[in-house]
């Protein structure tokens, strides 16, 4: 585990980054996305702030305040229903226009909820577009801003902030869960294709690094679309299990996650091709390019159950299938062909 003091002692040297930096949070106004947008802009120098998400209201808030802890930061706000791929595409456009690198790409969009598949206007569910597609179609549309950092030398980062560690078979003749949907298997499936994909981003853009973090226990607000008597429930475990260290049992406070996710966002430890740190990355091993993180931002055990179907996914090309479903989904809903 990665102690918070040492998270602490390197999140006050991350000015030593340069002046600058280009940060995009999707789900920024809220939760994780935006108690990290918060130690980042405290702790960066003259930063470019992107916000993502719909309460523009919000958001309004939430620039006056990032302003307020560092005068020299710039924060913009971008309407948008990411659950869309288009609407994803629009966003990352209007980025490009602005920006001609992006040095990190910080996702956490999601929702908890126990309805079964409620499908968008491009006939995904809601659910698996905002925990899977939406996020790849983000980093494929940045990677031209995220290569020009990576190239130079500076900061070239992506996080996916869900669960690694609790990967599970996928039904490989059914990967957007068209006739195999449950709320098990849309989690399952989320989980797994996130590692697999950034592990095919780290594998053919060696700049620039791919984090899938599982923030442990955090209370947000993704519980919001629960009825009231389970996000009640929610909320008396969260009180019930908060005097509890984060080391015991994963539960995060919701400050301290921003700044483990800071750590992770910003330290060399997980630089693209890292020789220190084992990781089941492109090759299944060292120097990939990939990480795996779990709640004590450590890499997850390369010896643990999903650690293991993780590599098996690849030796046998399961993860080479995934990306050509996700290929196939991005020219359906957008005409625009993955990479």
């Amino acid at each position: 585990m990665v102690s918070i003091s040492e998270i602490r002692a390197h999140n006050a040297t991350i000015k030593k980054l340069g002046s600058g930096l280009v940060a995009v949070f999707v789900g920024g106004t809220s939760g994780i996305g935006l108690s990290t947008a918060r130690e980042f802009t405290r702790n960066a120098t003259a930063p470019h702030i992107y916000l993502i998400g719909r309460n523009e209201s919000q958001a309004s808030q939430i620039i006056t305040e990032l302003r307020g802890i560092n005068d020299s930061a710039q924060v913009s706000f971008i309407k948008t229903d990411v659950s869309l791929l288009k609407s994803v595409d629009e966003a990352c456009q209007e980025i490009g226009k602005k920006e001609e690198k992006v040095n990190l790409l910080f996702m956490t969009p999601g929702v908890l909820t126990m309805q079964g598949r409620t499908e968008t206007s491009e006939g995904l569910d809601r659910k698996l577009s905002l925990h899977y597609y939406a996020r790849m179609r983000f980093v494929q549309d940045l990677l031209p801003q995220l290569n020009v950092a990576g190239s130079s030398g500076s900061l070239a980062r992506v996080i996916s902030v869900l669960g690694p560690g609790n990967e599970k078979k996928l039904v490989e003749t059914d990967l957007d869960l068209k006739t195999n949907y449950s709320l098990s298997n849309a989690a399952g499936h989320a989980i797994t294709m996130n590692s697999l994909s950034l592990i095919h981003f780290a594998a053919t853009n060696p700049s620039v690094s791919f984090l899938h973090s599982n923030p442990g226990g955090v209370q947000t607000n993704a519980a919001r679309e629960l009825n009231p008597i389970l996000k009640g429930i929610t909320s008396l475990l969260f009180l019930l299990l908060k005097p509890f260290p984060t080391s015991s049992i994963g539960i995060v406070p919701l400050s301290e996650s921003g700044e483990r996710h800071t750590y992770a966002a910003t330290t060399s430890l997980f630089s693209p091709k890292n020789q220190n740190v084992a990781t089941t990355g492109a090759d299944g091993e060292k120097g990939s390019g990939a990480y795996r993180l779990g709640f004590d931002t450590a890499p997850i055990d390369s010896k643990q159950s999903s650690s293991v179907l993780v590599k098996d996914y690849l030796a046998n090309g399961v993860g080479k299938k995934v990306w050509e479903h996700t290929t196939d989904i991005f020219n359906k809903a957008t005409g625009s062909e993955g990479k």
